[in-house]
């Protein structure tokens, strides 16, 4: 398997650290899934390690934003609860899901834009 000169951020996931930032990763990556979480969440917490386990089996990004530290770009994206997840495909957002969901299901999304 080829490394690609992205290899280094996709073992693991992303913090984002605001809404240039998140736009950059989305327009340098085929597929991204933003999982915007809160510190203080108990799904999110349970969803952590599932995301990493992602990060490294997947071709997809996984980028965080913690909504506490970047409210506004929470709003941006109409999160209303946490966890949301957002998908995008070729800089494209093409799923939102609210809730923490099965690691399969979310390999499937991330798979699903891969081919």
């Amino acid at each position: 398997m080829a490394t690609d000169v992205y290899s280094e951020s996709n073992d693991e996931p992303i913090h984002v650290e605001g809404g240039d930032h998140l736009e950059a990763i989305v327009d340098d990556h085929d597929i991204v899934l933003v999982d915007f979480y809160a510190d203080w969440c108990g799904p999110c917490k349970m969803l952590e390690p599932v995301l990493e386990e992602l990060a490294r089996e997947t071709e997809g990004v996984i980028a965080k934003v913690d909504v506490d530290e970047h409210q506004q770009l929470a709003g941006t994206y109409g999160v209303r609860g946490v966890p949301t997840l957002v998908l995008f495909a070729d800089g494209e957002q093409v799923e939102q899901h609210t809730g923490a969901l099965p690691a399969d299901r979310l390999r499937d999304l991330i798979e699903g834009y891969t081919e």
